[in-house]
């Protein structure tokens, strides 16, 4: 086994926008010729769009393109922007009458880093899409949906750590799965092979690390807000064969990636979700590569920290 970039998919093309002023931005997979895909989503909530098509009972077998966009719920406005500028490509499924490109999203909640007013739009959303196509710009750290990422944020944005957007690729013979993850979980972040806690809920005076879960169990009452904190999205990406069903499963065991390295995960204010996508023709086993899935996911994970820098106030893990 060996690691491969994680642009080395054939494809899937993938573009990033942000404002960086604003703390906000969206990152952008489409594949021309549309991807299969599943969808796994763990977390209590989410904002996502379209997540339904990815059922496997649904009619639709793939999908167009899949965005990840900071904005909360505002964000979601993107997906228009990357609608618009498929259809100009002659790119969607053909109605009879026009052409309707399906685009899966899903966001992060964004909105206290910087500006509560900015999110992700159209306009983003179209620029991305088009840079998906002319110029793919994917890279590690605080760029496209990694932008206004922070972690640790159970006692409040005053003592969360800086995150990002982080990826990681292995290939096996023919095989390849890869992952990208946006890092922006209530809870706190681990080296997944050592149990080193490397970013997560700050001390009071911002100089170590303390525990989440020491700071909840101090008290069993009711945390009114916990809306500061969410969400952690990943696309992961394999060249084998799958259908819906299959992908749906290995976004499930992709999952045990977040469950090894974020703690607590999954939360009532997490709209935790895995998005698993096919876009090659490969012939692998369907449980490999879901086992696989897991690994890259905590590889990304721990790439999003290590990659992202200081800003806004927040302090990164990265010297």
């Amino acid at each position: 086994m060996k690691e491969i970039p994680v642009t080395d998919f054939e494809n899937i093309r993938i573009g990033q926008t942000e404002n960086a002023e604003a703390a906000t931005g969206c990152t952008v997979f489409i594949c021309d010729t549309g991807m299969r895909a599943g969808l796994d989503v763990r977390g209590g909530g989410p904002a996502s769009r379209e997540s339904q098509l990815l059922n496997p009972l649904m009619a639709a077998q793939a999908v167009h393109a899949i965005v990840l966009s900071g904005g909360s719920a505002y964000g979601l406005e993107a997906a228009n922007g990357v609608m618009k500028y498929l259809e100009e490509k002659g790119l969607g499924y053909d109605t009879g009458f026009a052409l309707v490109p399906l685009v899966a999203q899903a966001d992060i909640y964004d909105l206290s880093v910087a500006s509560a007013d900015v999110r992700p739009d159209a306009e983003m959303g179209y620029e991305a899409a088009r840079i998906a196509f002319e110029a793919p710009n994917y890279r590690d750290g605080n760029y496209g949906v990694g932008c206004g990422a922070t972690v640790g944020k159970i006692a409040g944005m005053e003592t969360c750590m800086k995150s990002g957007i982080g990826s990681y690729a292995v290939q096996i013979g023919a095989l390849k799965v890869g992952a990208v993850v946006v890092v922006n979980a209530l809870g706190d972040v681990f080296d997944w092979k050592t149990g080193e806690q490397i970013a997560g809920l700050l001390t009071e005076d911002k100089t170590a690390l303390r525990s989440t879960n020491e700071y909840m169990r101090a008290s069993i009452a009711a945390v009114d807000n916990k809306f500061t904190g969410n969400t952690t999205l990943a696309v992961v990406m394999t060249n084998a064969s799958f259908d819906k069903a299959q992908l749906c499963k290995i976004a499930g065991m992709a999952h045990d990636g977040y469950a090894r390295s974020i703690n607590p995960v999954h939360t009532s204010a997490d709209g935790d979700s895995i998005y698993a996508v096919s876009v090659g023709d490969v012939s692998a086993d369907q449980d490999l590569t879901g086992a696989l899935a897991a690994e890259v996911v905590s590889e990304a994970i721990k790439r999003a920290v290590w990659s992202a820098e200081s800003a806004y106030g927040y302090p990164a893990a990265k010297k």
